[in-house]
């Protein structure tokens, strides 16, 4: 399943997405945990601290070999350097799934262990002063859209993305790979208005977007939520002591986090495994095919000299079977 937190900057959706995923590597699930934020606090939201998560691995940094190892012997693809963020699988192309060892793994992943539960940690990069002037941090967000575009996920199997704040993830088709889409909102018109931007954004491409509320303090802060979001609120984080702990550098036991709390965070899973259950592969591959066709026309032709329709493999629908069928050359190993 893969699942992202959005909202609005300071609206608490690092805090949401570290705890939900404590809460699955509590219940023994395997989680790939990934920070996509421009400013990057997943890992010491998880216990890491300042050096620790610093030197976690950049994907954006990897790129390149990301790309090379994906490609496989996809014949469509002609060089690592044709691929663009948005490029899709196709026949010869090597495939990802969650629990196993590959070189994507490797370069860009290492273990955090919650409450003794392993889980895999993956984070863009930072944007460093080196980008300024030369980048976006799109290019830096690019490797994440790679990843789930090749990414063979199966129920009980977990990618939780902690997105950039706002609306920046509809600069590609990185907002049409998840499952369930969990937007954290306060109870101001500011929580309510990135909210409303989003929905607008993703209204034709069958989003599951599940607000949850945040920082909500009283019964008059949930009625404005249910009266401003409907139906998508489908829970309000309370006050935590145990958070608040957290931040201020002890480290609880999650199981110690309030019951309340925890009630919601099994809500959330049941909203994902629902979700997952009605997932269609075929609109989940269209999906990609359409976004890259169109980050192709705008500005990858030009980038890269090269036809970049041409990649997509017409008869190619990602899922299991495809993953199974590339299965022998999923060890491989890059350059």
């Amino acid at each position: 399943m893969k699942i992202a937190f959005v909202g609005k900057g300071g609206s608490g959706k690092t805090t949401l997405s570290s705890l939900f995923i404590r809460h699955l590597a509590a219940a023994g699930r395997p989680v790939v945990a990934v920070d996509a934020d421009i400013n990057q606090h997943l890992g010491q939201a998880l216990g890491l601290d300042e050096q620790q998560a610093a030197a976690l691995p950049s994907m954006g940094a990897e790129l390149p070999h990301i790309k090379e190892y994906l490609r496989g012997g996809n014949p469509r693809i002609a060089s690592a350097e044709q691929m663009i963020k948005t490029t899709p699988p196709g026949s010869g192309s090597r495939l990802l799934r969650i629990t196993e060892q590959n070189p994507v793994y490797a370069r860009c992943a290492r273990t955090v262990t919650l409450d003794g539960a392993p889980v895999r940690l993956m984070a863009t990069g930072a944007y460093t002063e080196d980008d300024l002037g030369v980048t976006c941090y799109h290019s830096k967000v690019g490797a994440v859209e790679l990843y789930l575009n090749h990414l063979v996920d199966g129920p009980g199997e977990y990618v939780v993305v902690d997105m950039t704040a706002g609306s920046d993830s509809f600069a590609s088709g990185l907002f049409t790979r998840f499952d369930v889409t969990f937007l954290a909102a306060e109870p101001t018109r500011k929580g309510i208005s990135v909210y409303r931007q989003y929905k607008e954004y993703a209204r034709d491409y069958d989003i599951a977007l599940r607000v949850i509320g945040n920082k909500v303090q009283g019964p008059d802060d949930l009625a404005y939520l249910r009266r401003e979001a409907g139906d998508d609120l489908i829970a309000a984080f309370g006050h935590s002591d145990w958070v608040r702990r957290l931040e201020q550098g002890a480290e609880p036991r999650f199981a110690d986090l309030e019951e309340g709390n925890r009630g919601v965070l099994r809500m959330l899973q049941q909203e994902v495994d629902a979700a997952h259950a009605l997932r269609d592969w075929e609109r989940y591959t269209r999906q990609m095919v359409h976004f890259h066709r169109r980050n192709a026309e705008t500005w990858g032709n030009a980038r890269t000299g090269a036809d970049l329709a041409s990649q997509v493999d017409p008869d190619f629908i990602l899922g299991e079977q495809r993953h199974l069928a590339t299965g022998a050359v999923a060890g491989a190993g890059v350059g």
